[in-house]
């Protein structure tokens, strides 16, 4: 790029005010370029805690800040709510319904959204959990299902609407059944005391031999013993094999009786780059330099989900720290390329993997040690609260947390448009 001829001001589109596209327009701040943030929402969300705001530990509100708020004061930045229907690299423009934006430099954001295998009837009756539309669509469902099973005399029924499967042992799928089991068993318990607590199931699928895959075999014990515990059935070596509205049928013949199924395990790269003839590898994500640049366009930066590249040969996690991290790195690179100097390549520093598991107990693997139990889930707590953007947020946040962990009980069991 040092040698095209380059405006004054060059102009740098990032897609998508997730973690890797707002560290990468913070990183902007100031620079000698005009930036242009597009996202189809005009707050950013802070992924790690969605799956409380499905189990009614959060409000929205307390995990959202407003990307206009973030990026006050900064008088290079402009930022737009749309929805991007296109780009096209060999014009240099990004399309939204509205607008065409042209750009010197792109960074794509984008995220990823859920996959479904090509499993039978998993994108119409799964519920994913990717979005804070998805997080209070299944809030709304779980707190629905007790308030019908409440009114149900037929047994059969009323155990349906009672059983929840969860299809996912990862992070998501096991915080998301922690989260959920001290929901049913604590505030919802009280809230239906006719209601027989004995016929409400949490099931939670995993397809491998083992949850958490990736963490140390301690770590992955420890959360199968606690998840127990608290009352969630577990099945390993579960694959699934059909999802209709009435149930999950596995492929060893099971069928388990439900009417919700959340979706935690498998994700993809946004619709977005299939459109832009960029080159597209494994999970729909775009192959990417080790500098970041897509291959073949110099000029475009994919980071975070969207982005596909490979450390000590395997793919970097489809995590928040790996977006944040490229994001910065692919800001200094355009900074660099327009300064005339070449991009550096990226290189990942794994600041560690926090899991919790529900009251007082969490896992932990950071810097090559591992912690389990109350010092775990302390620290997971004070990472979480330290990372959220916002005092009122940090604030709020810690206030539901202390109500929880003292009494028992949550404030946010409304079933809300």
């Amino acid at each position: 790029m040092a040698g095209n001829h380059m405006p004054v001001r060059p102009r740098t589109v990032v897609i998508g005010a997730g973690f890797g596209g707002l560290w990468a327009t913070r990183a902007l701040a100031g620079a000698p370029v005009d930036v242009q943030l597009l996202d189809r929402n005009n707050f950013h969300v802070f992924l790690p805690l969605l799956y409380q705001v499905a189990a009614a530990e959060l409000e929205p509100e307390d995990i959202v800040y407003p990307v206009r708020g973030i990026l006050r004061g900064i008088p290079n930045v402009s930022f737009g709510m749309a929805d991007v229907t296109g780009v096209d690299p060999a014009s240099r423009t990004v399309k939204t319904a509205d607008r065409v934006y042209p750009y010197d430099f792109l960074i794509l954001a984008a995220g990823s959204t859920s996959t479904f295998f090509d499993v039978p009837g998993a994108a119409t009756y799964a519920l994913p959990l990717k979005t804070m539309e998805q997080a209070i669509a299944l809030r709304n469902r779980i707190l629905g299902c007790f308030e019908r099973a409440a009114q149900e005399d037929d047994s059969q029924m009323r155990r349906r609407l009672l059983t929840f499967v969860i299809v996912g042992g990862g992070a998501t799928g096991v915080e998301f059944a922690g989260a959920l089991a001290e929901l049913i068993r604590g505030p919802l318990a009280k809230d239906f005391p006719a209601l027989d607590c004995t016929e409400v199931r949490v099931e939670l699928l995993e397809a491998q031999g083992s949850l958490l895959p990736g963490l140390p075999e301690r770590l992955r014990a420890y959360a199968l013993s606690r998840l127990r515990r608290i009352g969630v059935f577990v099945r390993l070596n579960a694959k699934v094999s059909e999802v209709t509205s009435r149930e999950v049928r596995l492929e060893e013949g099971l069928a388990i009786p439900t009417e919700t199924t959340i979706w935690t395990t498998g994700v993809r790269g946004e619709s977005i780059v299939r459109s832009a003839g960029l080159p597209i590898v494994r999970g729909e994500r775009l192959a990417v330099l080790p500098t970041l640049q897509v291959v073949g366009h110099p000029e475009v930066y994919a980071v975070g989900d969207i982005a596909y590249m490979e450390e000590i040969g395997r793919p970097l996690p489809m995590m928040a720290p790996v977006a944040v991290q490229q994001g910065t790195a692919a800001a200094r690179n355009i900074l660099r390329c327009i300064g005339g100097g070449e991009p550096l390549p990226f290189r990942y520093r794994d600041p560690g993997v926090m899991v919790i598991l529900g009251r007082n107990a969490a896992v932990a693997h950071i810097g090559g040690y591992s912690f389990t139990g109350f010092p775990a889930w302390a620290l997971w707590l004070i990472v979480h609260i330290y990372k959220l953007i916002g005092s009122r947020n940090r604030l709020v946040v810690l206030i539901n947390w202390a109500w929880d962990y003292f009494f028992y009980e949550r404030a946010q069991r409304l079933i809300l448009p």
